[in-house]
């Protein structure tokens, strides 16, 4: 099958796939997905989260949340537990060798960046960012 010019569902996935091969690419060298990278850099900049507010703010259904924690927390890089005695949602916090992985999978996606925008252009990418995320928002 052939894709339409105006088929934006179309583009839009093929270009994601794209993106994440190029980051993909650079995860793999330090043992991690994009999803999995995205997962630590938020719960490091909100922790402690509870799971329903990173699949609200990532847009994830939870189940699939679910199993993209698992290996994270199978390989000793988060912590699951109640904030607060009587609280009914688990809390995700970052172990130290999560922040040891995250600051070295920074450095991957740096250079997945770089990579990106001197391809697509760092003009065109900025633009393309604010449209995306607008996109989310809405």
């Amino acid at each position: 099958m052939e894709a339409l010019p105006d088929d934006d569902c179309f583009a839009i996935r093929q270009a994601a796939r794209y993106v994440s091969q190029l980051y993909d690419r650079h995860m793999a060298q330090v043992g991690l997905t994009i999803t999995q990278f995205s997962i630590l850099s938020r719960i490091k900049r909100a922790a402690p989260m509870t799971m329903k507010q990173l699949a609200d703010e990532m847009v994830m259904e939870r189940t699939t949340l679910v199993r993209a924690l698992q290996p994270l927390h199978r390989d000793g890089l988060l912590l699951r537990g109640n904030p607060e005695a009587n609280s009914r949602g688990l809390a995700l916090r970052l172990t130290e060798s999560g922040e040891a992985k995250l600051v070295e999978a920074r450095l991957r996606w740096r250079a997945a960046q770089e990579e990106f925008e001197r391809r697509f252009g760092a003009q065109r990418a900025a633009s393309l960012r604010l449209e995306l995320f607008a996109m989310t928002k809405a």
